[in-house]
């Protein structure tokens, strides 16, 4: 098994022959299930957990445990709290490092199921808000950086993103970066559609053809969210909160961690040797 936590069951103790008491009912031993249907949504500095009801009907809460890495000698569970809901919001995490989750079931009796079987790990990542100029108004503070958590002048060679409006369409722009004279490498941005809240998508889609922009750009809708790719293999995502001719407001959130797979697609890039026409303004 994956994952094992011990699991003392009290022993019946047995009276002499003839002295045992047959009214005495016989003490539950049996463990409930484990819980199913573990996963986890990433947060700043947290990770919310979430997971089906077990169905025993004397389930009397759940325990969460928290390892390094997904299982071995080396990577203990330790527990990190305990709930009767079916929700638990991992605090105090380090953003950029990754840690796996599991949890028990424990009955009115004190019986504890074994741990849940799903890899559930989680990478926190920082988040916030930032509103951004038109950079047809205004270079400066039209750009953001992803990696400084910054805004920068939509012309900056460390921008991401930078926002424009000209009047009739509000749009995002991924830029391009350049790698070496001449070589130019893109970042990549696509709508994820709408959304309640930032935390509501919490994947990147896979593969080069899943999406993407062909242009680098987007159209602006208020309570859309947008994925980032950027070239340098981090992941990064934006939620349009308020709209105008010359600025728009967003929260945002970035994995710190390269390669991760939480909330990142792995993915290639063909550089080009001509950065991007921005003709929606002539």
């Amino acid at each position: 098994m994956r994952k094992v936590i011990p699991i003392l069951f009290a022993a019946v103790a047995l009276g002499a022959a003839g002295c045992e008491d047959s009214s005495t009912a016989p003490r539950d031993v049996t463990p409930p299930a484990a819980p199913r249907g573990l996963f986890s949504v990433t947060g700043d500095h947290q990770a919310t957990l979430s997971w089906l009801a077990n169905t025993e009907s004397d389930v009397a809460g759940y325990r969460v445990y928290e390892a390094p890495c997904a299982s071995g000698s080396s990577c203990p569970y330790d527990r990190i709290g305990a709930t009767a809901a079916t929700q638990f919001v991992a605090t105090g995490l380090t953003n950029g490092v990754t840690r796996y989750f599991a949890i028990s079931a424990v009955d009115q009796a004190g019986n504890e199921s074994a741990l849940s079987f799903e890899d559930v790990f989680d990478t926190p990542r920082p988040a916030g808000s930032t509103a951004l100029n038109n950079f047809v108004n205004t270079t400066a503070n039209a750009g953001w950086d992803f990696s400084s958590f910054a805004k920068v002048a939509s012309d900056d060679p460390s921008c991401d993103v930078f926002y424009g409006n000209n009047g009739s369409i509000a749009q995002m722009f991924a830029t391009e970066v350049q790698v070496q004279p001449g070589t130019f490498v893109p970042n990549d941005i696509q709508d994820a559609g709408y959304a309640s809240s930032l935390d509501a998508v919490d994947f990147s889609p896979v593969g080069n053809n899943a999406g993407w922009s062909p242009t680098g750009t987007v159209e602006l809708i208020p309570g859309h969210c947008y994925i980032v790719w950027t070239w340098d293999d981090h992941y990064a995502k934006f939620r349009v909160t308020g709209l105008s001719s010359t600025t728009v407001s967003l929260d945002w959130a970035y994995q710190t961690a390269t390669g991760n797979p939480e909330l990142h697609a792995r993915r290639t890039h063909t550089p080009t040797n001509s950065p991007r026409a921005i003709a929606w303004l002539r």
